[in-house]
């Protein structure tokens, strides 16, 4: 039995260890989650959930786990963003898919020093591989917002690239706006890309919580506007 104690309160002062490491490098911490309404036409069209997860191993190396998952009418989409846990870039992204009935097993795997993204697809019974070229370092939606959370100054006019496997796109911080989101009004910061496919806003208070993003779901013109928020 006090073997036993003994494991639980050693895991569990690492497990503290970890989380007290990650806060003091990042401004949120294991277990953040923000949920969101999804937006289409200004009418509510499902739900979306970000959890920040921590520090995980995998393929024998440390790297942050982050998971998104959005519901919808005839939607589901549950992704596992494996990010180095220095910069922020993807290493392995995991998905599971139901777009109107037809479901899909998706691993990515980027090898950002050759330049690839090796993508195996799972369909119908059916497994598929591909791979893209695609000069590094190679980004993931997710993992620039929390490395902007990370490192972005809030200067007007601060550009950041974001080189995605099928298209670049580069953000530029535009200003300062109000907006509601969770029943309640914030101060945030605007970052939007050119080509104009995303739109992020970060609130202003410490840890710059994305309040609101456009485009990054694969569902049409629509938006993530945060209903919840839970630090951890």
């Amino acid at each position: 039995m006090n073997r036993i104690f003994k494991s639980v309160f050693i895991s569990l002062l690492f497990i503290i260890h970890c989380s007290l490491a990650l806060s003091d490098q990042f401004p949120f911490n294991p277990g953040e989650t923000i949920t969101y309404d999804i937006k289409k036409f200004g009418l509510t069209a499902g739900e979306a959930e970000l959890i920040f997860r921590g520090k995980v191993q995998i393929n024998n190396q440390e790297a942050l786990l982050i998971t998104f998952t959005a519901k919808a009418l005839n939607f589901f989409d549950e992704e596992k963003i494996y990010v180095d846990a220095k910069t922020f870039y993807p290493v392995i992204i995991e998905r599971n898919l139901n777009l109107w009935g037809k479901k899909e097993i998706i691993s990515e795997q980027y090898d950002h020093q050759r330049g690839s993204i090796k993508i195996t697809k799972k369909s119908g019974g059916k497994i598929s591989e591909t791979v893209i070229q695609k000069q590094g370092p190679i980004d993931n939606i997710y993992g620039f917002i929390y490395r902007y959370r990370k490192d972005g100054q809030n200067k007007k006019g601060e550009k950041f690239e974001m080189r995605l496997p099928t298209k670049d796109v580069q953000f530029k911080l535009v200003g300062e706006v109000k907006m509601n989101a969770s029943n309640k009004e914030f101060e945030a910061y605007s970052l939007e890309s050119t080509p104009k496919n995303y739109t992020v806003w970060f609130g202003k208070e410490q840890g710059r919580i994305p309040l609101k993003i456009d485009g990054a779901l694969n569902l049409g013109k629509t938006s993530l506007v945060m209903k919840k928020y839970k630090k951890e």
